[in-house]
This record gives structure tokens, sequence and C-alpha cells, in this order.
């Protein structure tokens, strides 16, 4: 047992030099941590330009343009990032937008060398404590602020003065549009920015460049193709303010040229009805005696013609002037019509008995009856044996004129083709073009 208590006791004194310099570690570390005060704490974490921004809004005034003390406007470039555009409804004659606005401006109160770098911001009660543009779109009927899944703002303060600010919005805007070629036509909608409050003489906007308006490149729009963008600067006057002195406001416009695609209503109207037209025609290659079959296909294809014309007049907004849709939905009822009237026509006229002559003769036991018309009938007399004697004339309304009515059935399926053939010359140049 001797050797063995040896042994334990010089490992136990091996192992001694490293265990208090542990503990002498962990008392520095506890102490440590102990005697550090909150402040230092919150030092270690703390921005120095945070610490410089909040030195600079000490005597901030965010109630003045930047260039106030200069008596000169502030100068606002603006850009816009469509991200979607909505269908262009022509009913309410609105379409909807999904936009990024990018203002950008020079606050030389804002200027620091103590700035390492740009500060973005996007915080709304920090941003509401600085100066911005009171930018409105006049022409907007609804609009929306984005906060999925935080309140889509920033704003970039730079160490020359220079601030970006940025905002995501869902507007709807009014588009004004001229509907006598619907919907062969182009429209042109309008985009507007204005300064709500600050005159001209306090606010200047501007395009940023030339290509201020940037398009999603996956960007598509459901029925009409983006032909160009124009961009323009304005002023207008207040609408409310009826006194004139009060000042122009600075605005700008992008003006959206688009062409109409033709596709759906190829598909939707033109086409059918155009087919409806077709099958009305059917009824020239019928008998003149298939009344029912006659009557059932003029009355169907005049039926569904109207309803086609119908629906299409209950997605667009009720106009006071005549659409080139209008002038194709009545022209084929019109034909539809017109082979209805015909048929009514022809079915009379195949009816209707004319004035005919019967010749009775005796001639020993054989007796004769001749039935013919007026118009042959001294002829027939003057052919006839010499023996013969006529007992009998008279007028009788007998025989029905049913070529007459087949020759108009004929020309009818010559007559109608041509005149819808002739009609189309003359619609698709004059209102493609």
């Amino acid at each position: 047992m001797g050797p063995k208590v040896r042994k334990v006791r010089n490992s136990v004194g091996a192992q001694m030099p490293l265990l208090i310099l542990s503990f002498f570690i962990f008392v520095t570390i506890f102490l440590g941590s102990e005697s550090r005060s909150p402040s230092s704490a919150y030092l270690m974490y703390e921005d120095n330009n945070l610490i410089v921004l909040d030195e600079l809004l000490q005597n901030y005034d965010r109630r003045v343009t930047p260039t106030h003390h200069i008596s000169l406007p502030t100068t606002v470039k603006c850009e816009l990032y469509l991200r979607s555009i909505g269908a262009i409804n022509p009913a309410t004659m609105d379409y909807e937008v999904d936009l990024y606005l990018r203002q950008t401006w020079h606050d030389e109160r804002l200027r620091s060398n103590n700035l390492t770098r740009p500060l973005d911001l996007n915080d709304p009660v920090l941003v509401k404590r600085l100066w911005r543009p009171d930018i409105y779109f006049p022409n907007a009927k609804h609009g929306e602020f984005q906060y999925v899944t935080v309140p889509n703002v920033l704003l970039r303060i730079n160490p020359n003065g220079d601030i970006l600010y940025m905002l995501r919005l869902k507007l709807t805007f009014s588009c004004m549009m001229e509907m006598e070629r619907y919907p062969l036509d182009a429209q042109s909608c309008d985009i507007e920015l204005a300064s709500f409050s600050k005159t001209v003489r306090e606010v200047k906007l501007q395009w940023l460049n030339k290509d201020s308006v940037l398009m999603n490149k996956d960007l598509k729009l459901a029925q009409f193709e983006l032909k160009q963008v124009s961009l323009t600067e304005c002023k207008e006057s207040f609408q409310i303010d009826s006194d004139s002195s009060s000042g122009k406001y600075s605005c700008l416009r992008a003006k959206l040229d688009l062409k109409r695609s033709i596709g759906h209503y190829l598909v939707q109207y033109y086409l059918p009805s155009t087919l409806i037209v077709f099958i009305s025609w059917v009824s020239f290659w019928l008998d003149v005696d298939a009344i029912p079959a006659r009557i059932t296909l003029g009355v169907t294809t005049l039926l569904t013609i109207s309803s086609e014309s119908s629906d299409q007049q209950s997605h667009l907004a009720p106009v006071s002037y005549v659409k080139a849709l209008d002038v194709w939905m009545g022209t084929c009822t019109f034909f539809v019509f017109a082979a209805l009237i015909e048929f009514t026509f022809v079915s009379y006229l195949a009816r209707k008995r004319r004035n005919i002559q019967e010749v009775k003769t005796e001639d020993g036991e054989m007796k004769t009856t001749l039935i013919v018309p007026i118009s042959s009938l001294n002829e027939t007399l003057t052919n006839l044996p010499t023996v013969a004697n006529f007992k009998e004339v008279s007028t009788l309304m007998l025989l029905p004129a049913r070529g007459c009515a087949k020759r108009i059935d004929k020309t009818s399926r010559i007559v109608f083709p041509l005149g819808f053939l002739i009609f189309n010359t003359l619609y698709w140049p004059y209102y493609l073009y």
C-alpha cells in the first residue's frame, strides 16, 4: 500500500500548478465583466456614423427646404422602376402599377466629413426627422404603401450630402382612353408626378436622365404592347386654389404609348361573328319548301349574333360614340338579319298565285282541260284544232311562281358573300392604319 499512496500524491502534486492557473483566469474574467460599466458595453456596439448623424440632426429643421437659405429651388431628380403593370380596364379606364419611386437631392445640412460611409435608413420614425419632397401622383385614383414584410422605404445619406429616397408603391392610375377604334386602337396612358405644396420657387422636379422610367425585364402586359415611353416636364396650377397668384407647381409626366394586341378579340369576337354570318348563308342552299329548317337557322343565328354583341358591350364603358367593334357587330347583325328577310320574301313569292286561264274544249266524246298562263293564252288557242269548241273560259288562281324564288336564292349565294367581302376590304384598312 505504501508505494500506491506515494504514486497518487505525486500525480496530485503535478496537476496543482495547472489548477491554480485556471483559477486565476476565471477570477480575472469574472471581475473584469463585473467592473465594466453599461456605457462602455453600449459603446462596443455603437456606430460612429450614427453618432455623427445624431449630432447633425440636433439643429436640423425639416420644415425648410435644403436651399432655402440661398433663395433657390431645391432640385429633386426622380426615377421610376415599374415592377409590374396590370391589365388596363376599358370599363373603368384605369390600370394598376407596382413601382419604385426614387428621389435624389442635395442637402448641405447633412454633409459631414466625419461620415465614413453612406448611411441607409429604413426606420420610418427616423426618416420623418429629415426633409423630404412632398411628391404625389395627380392622376392616381388609389394608392397603397407596401408594408410586406417591413415598410418598403429607404433613405440613404451620403457623406457629401446627396440623399437618395426610395419608396415602393402600388397605385391605380386613370387612363382616359379614346375608344373610337377599339379594339384596333392605340392608347397613351400617363404617369404624373408633382409637388403638392411647394411651388417652383421652392422645389423643382426633374427626370434623372432620358431613361428615368425603367421596366422589369420580365414585364408583360396582358392586352397591350408597350411601344415607347416619353418623358416630359410640366407645370400645373393647384386645382383647389382658384387664386392664380399662388404660383405654379413643378410636375413630371411619363407617357406610355401602348398598342392593343388583337389576338384575344379575333378569337372571342371577330372569328365567331364571321362564322355566324357564314352559317346564316346556308339557308340559300336549302329548298324553298324547307320552311322549318330555314326559320330555325335564321332565328338561331340572329339571336346568337345579338347575344355576342351584348356581351362585348358589358365589358366597356358606356361611351356616346360608335366604336370599331360596334361597326363590325352591327354589320354582322345586318347580314344575318338580311338573310332572314330574304327567306321571308322568297317564301312569300314561292306561294304567290298568279292569274291563269282554264280552257275546256269538247269534241265528240273527248274532253280536254288546258291550264295555261294568261301571257300564252292566245298562242295556245291558235294552236288548238279548228274543230274544237270552247265551252268555258274562267279566271282562276292556281300556279305558284317558284322559278323566280329559286333565282333569288341563287343570286343571294353570290351577292351576300360579295357584300361581306367588300365590307372587310373597307373595314380593316380603315381601322388598322
